[in-house]
């Protein structure tokens, strides 16, 4: 892969300009580094496709998955073109449902299995002091329970992840917990 993380970086910057969604993809790429790392891959490249996997969703967020436009379609022309690993292209597809790209991959099941997570991670620790370093597995399942809080996160797609990689909600909600301590320094 001749990507590097920086390059990958200041696309992501160049394209995104929340500060929130800029949170997240940084929350996404920690994530998959962690699991890369737990599952012997390239942990340079499963943290690419995390930080870059929702480059394009600020600029269109609107998607017709019938002719292929706005997010994440128009990402993949330009990641084509700038000749992203095709592993990493389809990891990025997979992770809406909608575009029809079945996740094959180890790296494709774990991005979708992170990307709501991560949303609904952040949500739960930013009403602590100490963010996501006291934030546990069984705050996170109560909080799941509560359909009012981070409403807007698929409860239906965290459980479909779990279920395609193949892990433990409790143990998964930890997993990636620690990993995100990681840069709990963003989130202070």
């Amino acid at each position: 892969m001749n990507i590097s993380r920086a390059d990958a970086y200041n696309l992501m910057r160049e394209w995104v300009k929340n500060e929130s969604l800029q949170k997240h993809m940084l929350c996404v790429e920690a994530a998959m580094r962690a699991y890369a790392k737990k599952f012997g891959e390239n942990e340079a490249e499963w943290g690419i496709a995390g930080l870059i996997h929702d480059f394009d969703y600020e600029k269109y967020p609107e998607y017709d998955a019938v002719k292929k436009i706005g997010h994440p379609f128009e990402g993949i022309k330009v990641l084509t073109e700038m000749q992203y690993p095709e592993s990493i292209i389809q990891a990025i597809l997979g992770h809406a449902l909608y575009s029809g790209v079945k996740r094959e991959s180890l790296m494709a099941k774990t991005l979708f299995a992170v990307d709501e997570l991560c949303g609904f991670l952040v949500a739960s620790a930013i009403m602590r002091p100490d963010k996501f370093l006291s934030l546990e597995a069984p705050s996170v399942l109560k909080k799941l329970k509560d359909k009012k809080f981070a409403a807007k996160v698929s409860r239906e797609d965290i459980d479909l992840g779990v279920k395609e990689l193949g892990v433990d909600k409790n143990e998964h909600i930890n997993f990636v917990i620690c990993a995100l301590r990681g840069i709990n320094s963003l989130f202070l």
